[in-house]
């Protein structure tokens, strides 16, 4: 049996979710498999309620990170796609059954067996750990193409928080010019699909419980309007005016005003993940022909869909970089939202020490 590949990363051992050095090994290279240099990793909210065991499913040890951008290192004998040198990212999964309806009809991101890049459980039955690694081994039909010319460490986000509204965007035909677009939130979902929305040509409202984020969705992210979901009188205003509404919002909170904001036969697309139950009655969507969906991430083709478009206008995430010492702060920081917008881990930069 070959053996696999000494890895070095940063894991959280108990619900404490502190994280600390850590030597493993990724697993020996196959046919379709690539080897990667993790260069850069986005810290997002599932990293911090993995580490800490929040959602009951801890795997530990555990290293998070599925926000990957590296340079190819390796490549097996059966891949064709890449090479050595490549740059490339890999996000929320590396693998699924690739034979259910989801897989079949190209969107393995709901398989029902699908294998998340961190704390999951892969069909040999190892343990996954994410990318606050130095480096991963993934097949090739899970690893997608980095633009020449976007920032690395702006990309790496991309890799989840991009894909996620980007792929509902496409999905619901909320990405024609004209159209009206509410986005929920801005935090690292909302504010790329501010970004996105934009460069589709659409009017973009940024709607907020925060009046003091006005000035920033307005003028520095360029959204054409601004709601404070708790001014009665300016949501009343705003009825029907919407075609779409990108709910990026994780923390419980009424969606019926929201629905409230859309035309008739409307969209609302839940991407955020309250741990409280959404109150939905009935009449709020019978009413004109209303319509809720919910969407994780999206396709290996659609995120090189979204990157491919990202490059092409420029769009990365709005990211704070960090070295991997920091961490534990960063994530006290993230429970806080004390940052703009993502923290991103410089992984190569790092000194990421080896402990057993």
């Amino acid at each position: 049996m070959a053996k696999g590949m000494p890895a070095v990363g940063w894991a959280a051992r108990d619900t404490s979710g502190v994280l600390s050095p850590y030597s493993f090994s990724r697993r020996a290279l196959k046919d379709d498999d690539v080897t990667i240099k993790v260069l850069f990793c986005g810290l997002c909210h599932t990293d911090l309620h993995i580490a800490k065991n929040e959602w009951g499913n801890a795997l530990y040890p555990v290293v998070p990170g599925h926000e990957i951008v590296g340079v190819v290192t390796d490549v097996g004998p059966g891949v064709k796609n890449f090479k050595a040198g490549d740059t490339v990212g890999v996000g929320y999964f590396i693998d699924s059954c690739r034979s259910c309806v989801s897989c079949g009809s190209g969107h393995e991101n709901h398989c029902p067996t699908l294998v998340l890049t961190s704390n999951a459980v892969d069909y040999d039955g190892a343990t996954t750990q994410g990318g606050f690694s130095d480096v991963l081994v993934v097949d090739q039909g899970y690893v997608v193409r980095v633009p020449e010319g976007l920032p690395l460490d702006g990309a790496a986000p991309l890799l989840c928080a991009g894909v996620t509204v980007y792929s509902p965007m496409m999905e619901f035909g909320l990405n024609a010019p004209g159209k009206h677009l509410g986005v929920v939130g801005l935090g690292g979902l909302g504010h790329m699909a501010v970004k996105f929305g934009k460069a589709f040509g659409m009017t973009v409202t940024v709607i907020s419980s925060s009046p003091r984020k006005r000035e920033e969705a307005v003028e520095r992210l360029g959204a054409d309007a601004f709601l404070v979901s708790q001014d009665s009188e300016q949501m009343k205003a705003a009825a029907g005016t919407m075609d779409g509404i990108i709910d990026t919002v994780s923390a419980g909170h009424p969606i019926v005003p929201l629905l409230e904001l859309l035309k008739p036969r409307g969209q609302l697309v839940v991407v955020g993940a309250p741990s409280t139950p959404l109150e939905l009655p009935a009449y709020a969507i019978i009413g004109g022909g209303k319509r809720v969906a919910g969407n994780l991430v999206g396709s290996v083709a659609s995120c090189q869909a979204m990157l491919d478009f990202a490059g092409k206008h420029g769009i990365t995430a709005d990211v704070e970089v960090v070295k991997m010492d920091y961490v534990n702060t960063a994530v006290e920081r993230l429970e806080r939202n004390d940052v703009r917008y993502r923290f991103v881990i410089d992984v190569a930069g790092s000194q990421l020490g080896a402990a057993a």
